[in-house]
């Protein structure tokens, strides 16, 4: 049993590169645990990866990422919820004080969603789970015309901020947002150029990254 050549390669440049200059980070991680301060929501797409955009560290960032980076509304039903008990951890064990929504360009999930919304032959999982965007698909409107090239990314900007919603009806985060203990931020990452967007709530919009701030 191996891993794939390039995961092999990465491992052993990890391990005679990064490892010794990061080795007492890790034992004091070992030692201690965690202590995050931000948890990203973010999507398995490949090309967005939080740790990289963000250049963190180890123990810095506790990352969630799904198909879309989206969040159900709060529901305790007694079955398996991944997300919302990453949420939990997150909140009432590791009690971050930010959490990061990051959507981004060229999202296939989004695409997905759009392509095959209301086909008759479902798949067994992505069809329920891309359901989600509905609200912020209905929200926007249809497209305005067969040229509107912007409308995925008006889907993909709307269904962060519907995500920021369905985080609030979580009570223990609801709760901790209002004691101004939790902020709930909105990013927006450009695959093509590199550049972040963070959604300003007085204005309705994303703004260039540099203009607003995580304080």
């Amino acid at each position: 049993m191996s891993l794939p050549a390039r995961l092999s390669e990465g491992y052993r440049a990890f391990i005679e590169t990064r490892l010794p200059l990061e080795r007492s980070r890790y034992e004091r991680l070992a030692a201690s645990g965690q202590r995050p301060d931000v948890m990203v929501i973010g999507c398995c797409d490949s090309r967005v990866s939080p740790e990289a955009i963000f250049d963190t560290h180890p123990g810095e960032i506790f990352v969630l990422r799904n198909v879309a980076n989206l969040v159900p509304p709060y529901n305790p039903t007694g079955l398996t919820h991944g997300v919302s008990a990453a949420l939990e951890f997150a909140v009432q064990i590791l009690k971050v004080g930010h959490i990061v929504v990051m959507g981004h360009t060229h999202c296939g999930g989004i695409r997905a969603f759009v392509e095959h919304r209301d086909r008759p032959n479902k798949g067994d999982f992505i069809d329920d789970w891309m359901s989600l965007i509905a609200p912020a698909a209905d929200g926007i409107g249809a497209p305005r015309d067969t040229g509107d090239g912007d409308y995925l990314g008006r889907l993909e900007r709307a269904s962060i901020v519907a995500t920021l919603g369905n985080l609030m009806t979580f009570p223990d985060i609801r709760g901790r947002v209002n004691a101004g203990e939790l902020k709930l931020l909105g990013a927006y990452f450009d695959v093509g150029s590199g550049s972040l967007a963070l959604y300003d709530e007085r204005t309705g919009t994303f703004a260039p990254a540099a203009e607003l701030s995580l304080q």
